[in-house]
């Protein structure tokens, strides 16, 4: 008889791992969109002809819209446009409300509320733009703005009162007067390319724009901050790939939050970018629902690892008017970050950030490792909660054998 039960339980399927599911690598597919010929699914301007843009388009392709959602879709570009690619719709879980694709673009009323704390700019971009479309609050580098527009929306973003402009910021880059300002200070050696997506311009316009930047001596390296590999992997052309090649040294920063983001489709478009040399680096945000879960977290980073993409920061989600329905708390970030250090390669760990509002730049926030310091040691927690002593004098001189030391001691 046991024989025989041993011999049946080999026959069952084994119970799927939850945790290897979230970073299993699967396509989009097509959806709603199943007819249309691959020519035009895999173009990138029709994925952007074909957003999903209007409240009558949501509720045909989401029938399943709560009160909350739909009330959210009909004023949503009062201040940030709705707009959704097909590819990325594709998705959002049709049943479960808080689906952390569909929570990521999906409006909701709560957007409408605003809290005594929140911003229209929490990280004081404007105070510090010496000319429109220009942000110089670091010492050696700046932030350059692109465009206003993205491929599709996410409901958190930090320049709402700009991207789309369906607040009315009335945003127009002047290329010439942010190209000039970089050029007359020496002390700028470093770009960042965003918006808006930077990527969403054709290859001509980018090539015109990377090429000059790159025509100033000192500007040492070029980023570009994007999400496009993510909202609309068909936009990472060979021949897009081929252009960027040109202007190295060039990184890119890509933003996914959550491990279902990643998919054949985007595995496929990062690849192509790091086949082109080009060092890939993640920025996530830390958002109610959607990732704030060790286990989606670990997943996520993970499986950016196998993307070739090495995961840079975690956000906390900035104090951006109308977010508080997606804000977490920083202990849950500390916890989360806790549960990485030491549970997984130092390769997936990312430096957990916040970007100090009214414009104090991105400042790290890490659990407490060292417990305390004076000019004979430090005393140093692991990943375990184990504590040991490294001696020292206070010029560095080891002054004894290192040791563990036990709680009691400690106390």
């Amino acid at each position: 008889m046991q024989a025989e039960n041993s011999s049946a339980n080999r026959d069952e399927p084994p119970e799927r791992n939850p945790f290897q599911a979230l970073k299993e690598f699967k396509s989009a597919g097509r959806g709603f969109w199943h007819n249309v010929p691959d020519a035009d699914w895999n173009d990138w301007r029709w994925q952007l002809k074909h957003r999903i843009t209007t409240v009558e388009q949501l509720q045909k392709f989401l029938p399943t819209l709560t009160p909350e959602e739909l009330a959210g879709a009909q004023l949503a570009n009062h201040k940030l446009a709705l707009g959704i690619t097909p590819y990325f719709f594709n998705l959002i879980d049709p049943v479960n409300e808080n689906c952390p694709i569909r929570r990521q673009v999906v409006p909701r009323i709560e957007e409408t509320s605003t809290a005594a704390w929140e911003m229209s700019d929490p990280c004081g971009e404007d105070t510090h733009s010496p000319v429109p479309g220009l942000v110089h609050r670091y010492p050696d580098r700046v932030l350059f703005l692109v465009t206003d527009r993205c491929a599709s929306y996410c409901r958190y973003c930090t320049r709402s009162r700009l991207v789309s402009n369906a607040s009315g910021y009335d945003f127009h880059p002047e290329y010439d007067k942010q190209i000039a300002y970089i050029a007359e200070h020496p002390e700028i050696r470093d770009v960042l390319l965003s918006g808006g997506d930077p990527l969403l311009s054709s290859d001509e316009k980018l090539e015109n724009l990377l090429g000059r930047l790159r025509a100033i001596p000192h500007v040492e390296f070029l980023r570009i901050g994007t999400r496009i590999p993510v909202f609309l992997p068909q936009r990472i052309t060979p021949g897009l790939c081929a252009l960027l090649k040109k202007f190295h040294p060039l990184f890119i920063s890509v933003h996914s939050n959550h491990p279902r983001e990643l998919t054949t489709e985007v595995r496929d478009a990062l690849g192509r970018l790091a086949d082109a040399g080009i060092p890939l680096g993640n920025q996530s945000v830390l958002l109610k629902h959607v990732n704030d879960d060790v286990d989606v977290i670990k997943a996520h980073v993970q499986k950016l690892l196998m993307c070739r993409v090495k995961p840079y920061y975690i956000y906390q989600c900035d104090l951006i008017t109308g977010s508080a329905h997606l804000r977490t708390s920083v202990r849950q970030g500390l916890e989360i970050m806790e549960k990485l250090r030491g549970h997984t390669t130092g390769y997936a760990v990312p430096t957990y950030v916040i970007d100090a509002p009214g414009g104090g730049g991105k400042v790290p926030i890490n659990p407490e490792y060292v417990l305390c310091r004076n000019a004979g040691r430090v005393l140093i927690r692991n990943y375990e909660g184990k504590v040991f002593e490294y001696p020292e004098a206070a010029d560095g001189t080891p002054l004894a054998k290192p040791r563990q030391i036990e709680e009691p001691e400690l106390a």
